[in-house]
């Protein structure tokens, strides 16, 4: 159900950064109404009914020249029209339709994928009669909402959810080698990696196209380990698209995310980990993935006794909380340490696969709570009775307790880090709940 995907598109200051900070449910976005604050892309995923999808936002430009729709958004809506499952066309019924509306609508028309049009402050009776004239752009689904209150919204969302089909999943069965996807920025050594593994000598290579169209899935038999690697990298470029790399980038990166098991985050040595990395981390994080952070281009580093101790301090202050993920220092170029990368991802992909008996998992419990007592609540200590594992496919905890809802950040975390420690999830995001006794 992840897989599917979704992108907002509309000229600058309709409301875009509004209605996808609506659909995260948090203030990702930074919304002023000031044409063009949305700069970096935004991405996240939503949930709506049980079902869940990755949102994009296309941002708002600051028009620096008469030519600002073929430059910069008509160039943003195309790759989305490539790259996305479904759109969500937002305009302003405060203003009326204009001229970039217009033009947008008919790029829009072209495409075969479906098209929502969200009509978009759309807040009394007389918006909502001045906003018929909306109808005359064409398109047959037409939503008026306001992403501010967020009236209407809910209608549009079940349209767009009714979309996802639970064959969206990824198929376990048919694929029961762990996959691996090389993520990262452009220009990070993504294409080399691949490339790099393909000419070893013992690894014999076939390509088996993958469910996503386009995406090629290279089956490794390494080492007696096998493997398969999706390459993001090798997803052929649209000669018609003069794409916004980075933008495409990431919806390269989200896609093979949803399709993988353990992520391969690329890092750029000399750049170090940057907010876009940080961002696909943290959505890595949100679906579950196993995650491998490869340091890249480790061999154009000035280094003295400590700098890879040093390197890999800041760049967990950077990560944190989830720091206990495997940093690996790599050359891609001269292969060094790129085997290694390979053993790292193996052994993430058997602790995401980790199941922990429940007699192991109480046994712990008691030493847990015995070197650290959970809190008192109103005058009463929180008694927590037992732990088991649920069957999910990211390791994830049910804690019994007579207070489930009073258990705090610190003493979760302390349970998580315990966990870790104990049964080794190095690499996986690990998922606790309370429930109640």
């Amino acid at each position: 159900m992840a897989g599917f995907t979704v992108a907002i598109v509309g000229r600058p200051n309709v409301g875009k950064s509004t209605f996808f900070n609506r659909l995260l449910e948090q203030r990702k976005a930074i919304v002023d109404n000031i044409s063009g604050v949305t700069r970096d892309r935004q991405y996240g995923v939503a949930e709506w009914t049980g079902k869940s999808f990755n949102v994009i936002d296309t941002g708002g430009f600051v028009p620096s020249s008469d030519d600002v729709f073929e430059r910069e958004i008509k160039k943003q809506v195309l790759v989305a029209l490539e790259e996305a499952d479904a759109l969500i066309f937002i305009v302003d019924a405060a203003t009326g339709i204009t001229d970039l509306d217009e033009a947008m609508a008919d790029t829009l028309r072209r495409t075969e994928k479906p098209v929502f049009l969200m009509v978009n402050k759309v807040d009394n009776h007389n918006r909502l009669m001045e906003a018929a004239e909306f109808y005359s752009l064409g398109f047959e689904d037409i939503y008026f909402v306001s992403a501010i209150s967020g009236s209407g919204t809910g209608e549009l969302l079940d349209a767009l959810t009714a979309l996802i089909k639970e064959d969206n999943q990824p198929d376990l069965e048919a694929a029961p080698l762990p996959k691996f996807a090389i993520i990262g920025q452009p220009n990070t050594g993504k294409s080399s990696l691949l490339n790099a593994l393909i000419g070893a000598e013992r690894t014999i290579v076939s390509d088996i196209a993958g469910t996503t169209r386009d995406t090629i899935y290279t089956q490794y038999n390494l080492f007696k380990k096998e493997f398969v690697l999706i390459d993001t990298a090798g997803i052929r470029r649209k000669a018609r698209v003069n794409e916004d790399l980075e933008f495409y980038s990431v919806i390269r990166a989200i896609k093979a995310m949803d399709e993988a098991d353990v992520c391969l985050l690329l890092i750029d040595a000399e750049k170090g980990i940057t907010a876009q990395d940080l961002n696909i981390f943290g959505l890595a994080v949100k679906k579950g993935k196993g995650i491998v952070l490869l340091v890249n281009k480790w061999d154009l580093i000035e280094k003295e006794t400590n700098t890879a101790r040093d390197y890999e301090k800041a760049l967990k202050e950077k990560i944190a909380p989830f720091t206990d993920v495997p940093v690996l220092f790599v050359s891609v170029l001269e292969k060094t340490r790129i085997f290694k990368a390979m053993e790292a991802a193996l052994d993430v992909y058997e602790n995401r696969q980790r199941k922990v008996p429940t007699s192991q998992l109480n046994d712990f419990l008691q030493k847990a709570i015995a070197a650290y007592q959970p809190p008192v609540v109103r005058g009463t200590p929180v008694s927590i009775k037992y732990v088991t594992q649920l069957p999910t496919a990211v390791p994830s905890f049910a804690f019994f307790t007579n207070f489930p809802d009073d258990i705090k950040t610190p003493y979760k975390n302390y349970l998580e880090n315990q966990l870790r420690t104990q049964f080794n999830f190095t690499g996986v995001p690990v998922r606790i709940f309370f429930r109640k006794k």
